[in-house]
């Protein structure tokens, strides 16, 4: 079986950010692995107690089941803090998932997203997904997360710039359902996190390509 890993710096990135291409990704065969990376920690959290985290990862294995993933996985690196943790064991953490799973295809967060926490994920993923260290990977892709990929100004770090697009005409009802579940989420009024704001960049990618809806990537990466 194809073995596909999506690394989430945060419950929920994983739906808003690919939903659909997981879904797609499950129907035809693939075994998704969905890596969490964050939570309270394994010291006591500045912002947050540990029952912060219990409502979240909850919603985030029922939004994961409907999307058909295979295995849910809950790292601990700290919240909002992960710039401020030992990067050799950031590092560390993501290539011992890496040696594990022995993915084909790593879908991360998009390196300039304003999170720093995506930044510190995506980078550790690059040097674990190094080809000449992990030959199994065939593919390193980054994902747009709304709320997080495009609220940098342009002079402060390089823009998204999709490179590769995938048709989720048939998924997106599953991405919005998986979205819907996680109702501790949702933001009020109309932002990108609102389904039809989802719904409508998904319009907008599939246009690209001259489908319905599709997801868009940027590839770091890609060998035959």
């Amino acid at each position: 079986m194809r073995k596909a890993l999506v690394i989430a710096p945060h419950a929920d990135d994983e739906t808003l950010g690919m939903g659909g291409t997981i879904a797609r990704l499950a129907a035809e065969g693939w075994a998704v692995t969905v890596a969490v990376m964050t939570g309270h920690g394994e010291k006591p959290h500045p912002l947050w107690p540990p029952s912060t985290w219990d409502v979240v990862r909850g919603e985030a294995v029922k939004a994961c089941e409907r999307l058909g993933v295979t295995e849910l996985l809950f790292e601990e690196l700290p919240a909002s803090c992960v710039d401020q943790h030992p990067t050799h064991d950031t590092n560390m953490r993501v290539a011992a998932l890496f040696a594990r799973i022995e993915p084909e295809r790593v879908f991360v967060p998009f390196v300039h997203d304003l999170h720093r926490d995506h930044y510190e994920i995506a980078y550790a993923a690059q040097v674990a997904a190094r080809p000449y260290r992990a030959p199994y990977v065939k593919m390193l892709a980054m994902y747009e997360t709304p709320t997080e990929t495009h609220l940098r100004p342009g002079e402060a770090a390089m823009a998204f710039v999709p490179n590769e697009f995938v048709d989720i005409s048939d998924h997106l009802d599953a991405k919005l359902a998986a979205w819907s579940l996680y109702a501790s989420q949702q933001l009020a009024g109309h932002s990108p996190r609102a389904p039809e704001a989802i719904a409508g960049l998904a319009s907008v990618r599939g246009a690209y390509i001259g489908v319905r809806y599709a997801e868009a990537f940027q590839i770091l990466f890609s060998r035959w």
